[in-house]
């Protein structure tokens, strides 16, 4: 048999600009954030169609062969020695699929369970799980459509791969179960695939199972989280500079050659970040001389007097050595994202060599480790970010600043409960960090006796990029209070997310209903206006 691996598109093969093209080279989490959250059209690349009608063939001959074959003449996991005759093997498919799909709890995000269906389809048009080519055209046709079937959030052990939440997508490609359509109306999953001109499947042999066993759920996840940590740090890094200025923190630590002395990658970004950010303060340059011990260090451009500090908290000094361990954690995860896009997970595989294996590929562990891995580093993040905004409101370690950056202290309580609802989320973010990839429920009478737990990795990394994203809005919320109630001259790239800032929310002033105000800032910190403003000013935020 021959090798039916799909190499990469020739020039004039390359889907327009826009277009994620699937089967041709692997997904990357770009093409995944673009489909799963923005609706980017699919396109199937046709060497891949072609590849996948060739296996098909291998499939059909092992169908009609009368040795046991998993997952075409045989029953699933304890039951694989339940040989199944060949007039049962299509309805083995569907009844597979059905049994399956048994999640509970609430729905899942669209964006999460249009990332699986990406994933899954380009592991089918490897060609390697042997599935027909209309199931690939199915697939992608009703990621066109904007049809998203109802998946359940409990329901995978991340191992056989997420089986409970694929096989929802798969019962929805059957015509069956539930799906929300493009405008967002729950619907009977026939009624909206034939609304959509898509005909339902009716599965052939192996091709129930080649849908549910993949690692889909859990790297769709991944890739989405990915994409909003490269934000939220380069965000964390903006924070910690307002922070430094506001709190008349040293730029000397930051120094190249100072950082230059442990080379971590990370650690160097944020460095350069942070030195960019605070360019050009008089509140900065003042706090430096003066633990430079230089002669000048009398003040801090604003009339007020510099305190002679040796050198400053761990919070302000070790932002670089904090968010930069979080950022080399981060790129080990693309590394390990971008190898499980690339895969092909399915059990039995059917192999370039042209011989169908049973195999382990779809164990969740290389990705459940690094979504815990990810949530251990959002966790520290959020908690030095904590740190600081604390110290804003703490007089004594303020440097001059009022208590709780309060309008008239005491009638006034200012940001004294934005601090508890940081502590609060930082609290929880400890609890989200706990591994769930150490975790392991045996299942189906022994014969899946190690599971990965990755999908709930995956579930809690998503809480826990949420909660990170409102810990910096809270920080940044405060720092810019703080530096309008310090005055003097800052930084342009602070001085320029302030104005973004009190722009949006109103400057220092008597207590107020704060919610909003919080909700408002985390909205720029999302949509990534932080980070644009900032760059806008300095240059590139790294």
């Amino acid at each position: 048999m021959t090798d039916t691996t799909v190499s990469r598109t020739t020039a004039e093969e390359r889907p327009p600009t826009g277009v994620v093209e699937v089967g041709g080279a692997p997904l990357t989490v770009d093409d995944v954030v673009a489909v799963a959250r923005h609706g980017a059209p699919v396109r199937l690349n046709p060497a891949a169609l072609r590849a996948m009608a060739d296996q098909r063939v291998f499939v059909e001959g092992l169908a009609d062969d009368d040795r046991p074959h998993y997952g075409i003449s045989t029953g699933f996991g304890a039951l694989h020695g339940t040989r199944i005759p060949p007039e049962r093997r299509r309805e083995l498919q569907a009844n597979l699929v059905r049994s399956h799909a048994a999640g509970t709890g609430a729905e899942v995000e669209t964006e999460v369970v249009r990332a699986l269906m990406l994933r899954r389809l380009a592991t089918l048009a490897t060609g390697h799980t042997g599935v027909r080519p209309a199931v690939a055209e199915l697939y992608r046709g009703m990621l066109e459509a904007g049809i998203t079937p109802v998946v359940r959030e409990h329901g995978s052990l991340g191992c056989s791969g997420d089986l409970a939440p694929l096989a929802h997508v798969a019962l929805a490609a059957m015509g069956e179960g539930e799906v929300v359509d493009a405008h967002g109306a729950r619907r009977p999953a026939g009624e909206a695939l034939r609304a959509a001109g898509l005909e339902p499947v009716v599965l052939a042999e192996k091709e129930g199972l080649a849908l549910i066993n993949g690692t889909d759920g859990m790297v769709g996840m991944l890739a989405l989280a990915i994409s909003d940590l490269r934000r939220l740090l380069a965000t964390a890094d903006v924070a910690a500079g307002l922070s430094v200025d506001g709190l008349r923190g040293s730029n000397l630590p930051f120094f190249a050659d100072v950082v230059e002395m442990r080379p971590h990658p990370g650690q160097a970004a944020t460095a350069a970040n942070l030195r960019a950010l605070l360019a050009g303060s008089a509140v900065v340059a003042s706090a430096a001389a003066a633990l430079d011990g230089a002669d000048d260090a009398g003040g801090d451009g604003g009339g007020v007097p510099a305190p002679l500090r040796v050198q400053d908290a761990y919070s302000l000094r070790c932002a670089p050595q904090v968010h930069g361990a979080a950022r080399d954690t981060l790129e080990h995860a693309e590394l390990v994202a971008s190898r499980e896009l690339a895969a092909v997970i399915d059990n039995p595989v059917i192999t370039r060599t042209g011989r169908l294996a049973s195999n382990g590929n779809f164990h969740g562990a290389p990705v459940a480790y690094v979504l815990d891995f990810l949530a251990i580093a959002v966790a520290d993040v959020a908690s030095i970010s904590e740190r600081r905004t604390d110290r804003f409101l703490d007089r004594h370690r303020s440097d001059g600043l009022p208590p709780f950056l309060a309008h008239d202290p005491g009638v006034d309580s200012g940001l004294m409960i934005a601090q508890y609802t940081a502590a609060g989320i930082v609290s929880e973010l400890k609890r989200l960090a706990v591994p769930a990839s150490v975790d392991s429920i045996p299942t189906s009478a022994m014969q899946e006796d190690h599971v990965s737990m990755g999908w709930a990795a995956a579930r809690k990394l998503r809480r826990a990029v949420d909660c990170l994203e409102r810990v910096l809005a809270v920080e940044i919320l405060t720092a810019c209070r703080g530096l309008a109630l310090r005055g003097g001259s800052t930084a342009p790239g602070v001085a320029a997310v302030l104005a973004l800032v009190h722009g949006t929310v109103p400057g220092p002033g008597p207590d107020r209903y704060l919610a909003p105000e919080i909700d408002a800032v985390a909205a720029l910190v999302r949509d990534g206006a932080i980070v644009a403003t900032a760059a806008d000013a300095v240059g590139q935020i790294l």
